[in-house]
């Protein structure tokens, strides 16, 4: 079994998300428990407001980008997901299809299984590049199996 996700998927998924929902949270708290009348030139209620929104945006996007991350390992019978705290494997045959989308400094990776697991119906990662190439010059008939990479 060989990890294909980026190792910068362990901050981007638990130390990101935990710092900053902790720092915007306490500081959030802090500005609603405040009796002051304005902060700066801004009326309290608007500035508490903003603030409140702002969090809950920030939850929110949290929620539906970084914390969907996963680790990925790879073997020639499974396709191994980690959340950090749980695994689970899925047979290749499950796997309906691997899309890639390049975001330049990052490739962000989505296996859709044809049949729902516990994160889902799609599996979605960071790819390593160099820990792919490794796994397919390890395994060379996964070839076709990984065919969105493209050289």
């Amino acid at each position: 079994m060989q990890r294909i996700s980026s190792n910068s998927t362990l901050f981007l998924k638990i130390f990101l998300p935990t710092f900053w929902i902790v720092f915007f949270g306490l500081f959030t708290i802090a500005v609603l428990m405040a009796k002051a009348p304005h902060f700066g030139s801004v009326p309290a209620a608007t500035f508490k407001m903003g603030l409140a929104l702002f969090f809950a945006a920030g939850l929110a996007v949290l929620y539906f980008t970084l914390l969907k991350l996963l680790r990925i390992e790879l073997d020639e019978i499974y396709v191994y997901a980690s959340n950090y705290f749980k695994t689970y494997r899925y047979p290749w045959h499950n796997v309906e299809k691997i899309t890639e989308r390049d975001f330049g400094l990052f490739h962000l990776v989505r296996i859709h299984l044809k049949t729902p697991g516990k994160f889902g119906a799609k599996l979605t990662f960071l790819l390593d590049e160099t820990m792919l190439k490794d796994f397919l010059e390890k395994h060379p008939e996964a070839v076709e199996k990984l065919s969105f990479l493209r050289n």
